[in-house]
């Protein structure tokens, strides 16, 4: 039987993997629907569903690192595949870092001779920038998983037990290694992110003279990219922390930075729904497709 405690933090767990899983697995099933009847994937369709698919994988790690630390599963699941994580969650923010370079070179209006050559080469760039940040991101995950394979994978596994007295000690290279992984991206999508929030305002504010017309729009957008900003924010000071060993990783307090971890993938992605309106179109043609297939479906069977 599971104590209060420990029952409120699993149906917290359960809320984002459900929320998350759901929100970014529509985002892939109306990518693919759409790349099925269509025979080809816009550049964006093809950076979301990749960033979809790696949260719903990052998610699932997140999921089994917070169940093994609630003792419902073997830490050691968790444990064994650090390397993993660290290649997923590296590749999601990657992956998010060019969300946000897309939107900024599509919507920000700067008068910059690379801004421009960004501004119309962006969609033909999206497949390369996605096959690079792979690479980069395996190359990256090698050298961790080189300079980690010395330490017993058994000393991973009892690390993250609540009355653990080892301390794992990172070599310099592998320590270098993950905060160049987290902080490379995170610097390109705080430049782009605050570029683009700059010209949002910049041209809300413009139009602040002008009879008839609507700041909504704008200003909408900017509270999404703003809550993209710190949600991504909090998420890569989590992960830093969490990587570099800021604390122990079977405490409370891990738990706690899980759970906020969690959040990102899980709530982003369902921003990123609400805040797009042909994304947004496309889920409610979807749901009311389900529907009326459910309704067939029960119509035969009473008709049988």
């Amino acid at each position: 039987m599971l104590e209060g405690y420990t029952l409120f933090l699993f149906l917290v767990v359960m809320v984002q993997l459900f929320s998350g899983v759901l929100a970014n697995g529509l985002i892939v099933v109306v990518n693919a629907t759409d790349l099925i009847t269509r025979r080809k994937m816009s550049p964006l369709g093809l950076l979301l569903s990749c960033l979809a698919a790696s949260r719903i994988i990052l998610q699932l790690c997140i999921l089994f690192a917070q169940l093994g630390l609630l003792c419902l599963v073997k830490s050691s699941i968790f444990a064994y595949n650090v390397a993993f994580v660290f290649f997923i969650n590296e590749l999601s923010l990657w992956f998010a870092t060019w969300l946000c370079v897309f939107y900024c070179a599509k919507i920000a209006t700067i008068s910059l001779p690379l801004f421009l050559w960004l501004k119309m080469r962006i969609s033909r760039l999206i497949p390369w920038l996605i096959l690079g940040s792979v690479l980069y991101s395996t190359v990256t995950v090698m050298i961790y998983g080189r300079e980690t394979s010395t330490i017993p994978k058994q000393m991973y596994a009892s690390f993250f037990s609540e009355n653990a007295t080892q301390v794992i000690k990172l070599h310099n290279m592998a320590l270098s290694v993950i905060i160049l992984g987290l902080t490379l991206p995170s610097l390109i999508f705080i430049v782009a992110v605050l570029l683009l929030i700059f010209s949002l305002w910049y041209h809300s504010w413009k139009m602040r003279t002008v009879v008839g017309t609507s700041r909504y729009t704008h200003i909408s957008a900017m509270l999404s990219f703003l809550s993209f900003f710190i949600l991504y924010f909090c998420h890569y000071m989590v992960a830093l922390v969490v990587s570099t060993q800021g604390f122990h990783l079977g405490s409370t307090d891990f738990l706690y930075c899980t759970l906020l971890v969690g959040m990102y993938p899980s709530l982003h992605s369902v921003i990123l729904i609400l805040g797009n309106p042909k994304l947004r179109q496309n889920v409610k043609m979807f749901f009311v497709h389900c529907k009326r297939c459910h309704c067939v479906r029960a119509e035969i069977t009473s008709r049988k």
